[in-house]
C-alpha cells in the first residue's frame, strides 16, 4: 500500500506496539505550561535570582514613585524653602530656595520669567504684592529685594539682622518684616520711607497685617503677642503673662474681617483673640482643651509640647484649624469652642491653608504629601504625591484647584485637582 490508512498502527518487525500517541493530548492549557516551567532549572546561580527578585518593585515602592502632578519645576539645587502665587491672575509663581535665588516662573509651563539673584542665604521668604506688580524676596541672613514683574529688574534692597518673616501690605506697595532683633521694619517701595516697630529685645517670629491694612499683629519668641498701629507705630494691646504663651510663637492668622486672629505657639496652644478688645476668648490644645498648664507625663514633671505649626480661619463656617507638629490636624468650632474633628497624618504638618470659598482645607507634611480634608465630616478628599522628601511650604489657587508646592527634594511642583463640585 502506497499510504497508510490516518487509523493504522505501525507494527515493527517484532510486532510489539511501542506507543498510541493521542495528538490532542499534547495540546496544554496555560496552568499545565506554568507548573510544568517550575520544575525547570534555567541554570541561574542562586545570587542571579536574587537580582532578578530586586527588580521587581513591590506594592510599596510603586506607590513611593507615584507623581501626581502636572508640572515640575527643576532650577533650585537645594531644598526649596517657599512658594507663592501671583494674587491677581494665579498664572505666576515665586519660589525661593537653599540654593540662595529665588525664580518668578509661569505655572502653566515652567518657563522663568526672573531669576532673583545677588542673595548670600538660603531664600526663606519670597511673595507678590497685593497687584502682582512686585515681587520681594528675603534671605536668613537678612538681604531682602523687590523686583518689577514687568521688567524682570531689580529696583529695591534693603538690608536688616537676620530674617524671620516678610510680609506686603493687602493694598499698597508697602514692605513688613520681621527681624531676629524683635523689630519690625516698615518701608514704602521703591520709595524706601522707613518705620521701625520696636520689640522686646527678642524675635519677632510671625506677623500678619489686618484686612483693614492699620494693624498688624506681631508674635514673639518670649510669648508675648502684640497688636500695632501702623500709622502711628505704636502698640495698641499686648498680650502676655497668662494671656500670652509659654513659648516661642510659630505661626499667626486672622479672619476674614480681622475681628479675630489665631496664634500658634510651641507650646502646643493656639489663642484666639479679639483683635478690638485685645482679650483672649479662648485656647486650644491637641487634645481638645484649653488650660493653662502644661502637659505632666509620668513621673510628674513637664512634658515636651507639641508644638503648634501652623493655624488658620474659614471664611464660610465658625471653623479654624490647627496643625500640630505630630501630625495632627484639629478643627475646631469657634462658635462652641469644642473640637469638632481630628484628622492624622502619618508625620509632622508643616502648613495648612483653608480654600476661600467652602469648607475645604489642605495640609502639606513631612512625608512629602499634599493632603485635601473636608472639615465639615473630616474625611480626606485627597491625597497628592510625587516629593521624594518633606514638603515644606504650599499655597492653592482662588478656586482650590491647583497647588503649588516646595520641597526638601529641591523641587517645586503643580498639582491639579479636579473634583464633582469644581
Amino acid at each position: 500500500m502506497d499510504r497508510m490508512d490516518a487509523n493504522t498502527v505501525e507494527i515493527h518487525e517484532d510486532g510489539e506496539i511501542i506507543e498510541v500517541i493521542d495528538l490532542s493530548d499534547t495540546e496544554q492549557n496555560p496552568d499545565d505550561l506554568a507548573d510544568e516551567l517550575d520544575d525547570v532549572d534555567f541554570g541561574e546561580e542562586d545570587g542571579e535570582e536574587a537580582d532578578n527578585e530586586e527588580g521587581w518593585e513591590t506594592e510599596d515602592e510603586m506607590e513611593e514613585e507615584r507623581d501626581d502632578s502636572e508640572l515640575t519645576f527643576s532650577r533650585h539645587t537645594g531644598s526649596v524653602f517657599c512658594v507663592s502665587l501671583d494674587p491677581l491672575t494665579n498664572s505666576l509663581a515665586v519660589t525661593g530656595g537653599e540654593d540662595d535665588v529665588a525664580y518668578v516662573w509661569k505655572v502653566n509651563d515652567g518657563e522663568v520669567l526672573i531669576q532673583c539673584k545677588g542673595h548670600r542665604d538660603s531664600v526663606t521668604c519670597a511673595s507678590f504684592s497685593h497687584d502682582s506688580s512686585l515681587v520681594a524676596t528675603g534671605d536668613m541672613g537678612g538681604m531682602i529685594k523687590v523686583w518689577k514683574v514687568e521688567s524682570k529688574e531689580e529696583i529695591w534692597s534693603f538690608e536688616v539682622g537676620d530674617l524671620e518673616w516678610l510680609q506686603w501690605h493687602p493694598g499698597a506697595p508697602v514692605l513688613l518684616a520681621g527681624a531676629a532683633d524683635g523689630n519690625v521694619w516698615m518701608w514704602k517701595v521703591p520709595a524706601g520711607d522707613c518705620k521701625t516697630l520696636q520689640g522686646p529685645g527678642c524675635q519677632a517670629t510671625s506677623g500678619k497685617v489686618l484686612p483693614d491694612g492699620k494693624r498688624v499683629v506681631v508674635g514673639y519668641e518670649n510669648g508675648t503677642v502684640r497688636l500695632w498701629d501702623l500709622k502711628n507705630a505704636s502698640a495698641l494691646h499686648v498680650l502676655k503673662g497668662q494671656d500670652g504663651h509659654r513659648g516661642a510663637l510659630t505661626c499667626l492668622a486672622c479672619n476674614q474681617d480681622g475681628s479675630l486672629v489665631l496664634t500658634g505657639s510651641v507650646d502646643g496652644r493656639a489663642k484666639l483673640i479679639n483683635t478690638t478688645t485685645g482679650k483672649v476668648l479662648g485656647a486650644f490644645s491637641a487634645d481638645g482643651g484649653g488650660g493653662a498648664k502644661a502637659p505632666k507625663d509620668e513621673a510628674g514633671e513637664e512634658a515636651e509640647s507639641n508644638s503648634v505649626e501652623s493655624v488658620g480661619f474659614c471664611n464660610v463656617l465658625p471653623l479654624a484649624a490647627v496643625a500640630y507638629l505630630d501630625g495632627t490636624l484639629a478643627i475646631y468650632d469657634l462658635s462652641s469652642q469644642t473640637l469638632r474633628h481630628k484628622c492624622q497624618h502619618q508625620a509632622g504638618i508643616v502648613h495648612l491653608q483653608w480654600e476661600e470659598s467652602s469648607s475645604v482645607v489642605w495640609t502639606c507634611s513631612l512625608d512629602g504629601a499634599v493632603r485635601v480634608w473636608d472639615a465639615r465630616s473630616g474625611v480626606m478628599v485627597s491625597e497628592l504625591l510625587g516629593h521624594r522628601a518633606e514638603v515644606l511650604h504650599f499655597t492653592i489657587n482662588r478656586e482650590g484647584s491647583l497647588s503649588i508646592t516646595a520641597s526638601g527634594d529641591h523641587q517645586a511642583k503643580v498639582f491639579c485637582l479636579q473634583r464633582p463640585d469644581r
